[in-house]
């Protein structure tokens, strides 16, 4: 006989997409109605646009200012607990990661939580002023080095 029955399951903190739980008792009648079989439901996580999982830590991209970048900065970034300050080090590039312990997921069988790893994106400003146009110009020549002068040497061409 065919029945349909709305049960309640507990899902464990950290449990990742494609796993599967099992609910003993609440699956079809065995041989002769001796055993009921065990339930298997399988889980499907939704994504998140800014947080990309991977295993139990996390991954972000944050924006940062060219000054902030240059100078240092201490800047709040958004965490799956909320708020968390992160200090952004003097002379930090485009791309480098800043890893923010135990702010990932929870282990789902009651392991030590993930870490999140912040990238740094810096964003530079648009020359639309001619003063931002004339402090570039300025720091070029305070600041006059070339970051590809040994680009070809190490190419090997």
């Amino acid at each position: 006989m065919r029945k349909t029955e709305t049960i309640e399951v507990k899902i464990p903190p950290g449990l990742a997409s494609g796993a599967r739980l099992r609910v003993a008792g609440k699956g079809n009648s065995g041989t002769m109605a001796r055993l009921r079989a065990i339930c298997i439901c399988a889980w499907r996580c939704g994504r998140n646009p800014f947080f990309e999982r991977r295993g139990n830590d996390l991954y972000t991209k944050v924006p940062v200012t060219v000054s902030e970048a240059t100078l240092g900065a201490k800047i709040e970034v958004p965490t799956i607990d909320g708020r968390s300050l992160v200090r952004i080090p003097p002379g930090t590039n485009c791309g480098s990661t800043l890893r923010l312990r135990e702010k990932g997921i929870a282990g789902a069988r009651g392991g030590t939580r993930g870490d999140q790893y912040v990238e740094i994106q810096v964003v530079v400003p648009k020359p639309t002023d001619e003063r931002i146009r004339k402090l570039m110009k300025e720091l070029e020549a305070v600041e006059p080095g070339d970051p590809r002068k040994d680009l070809f040497a190490k190419a090997g061409v």
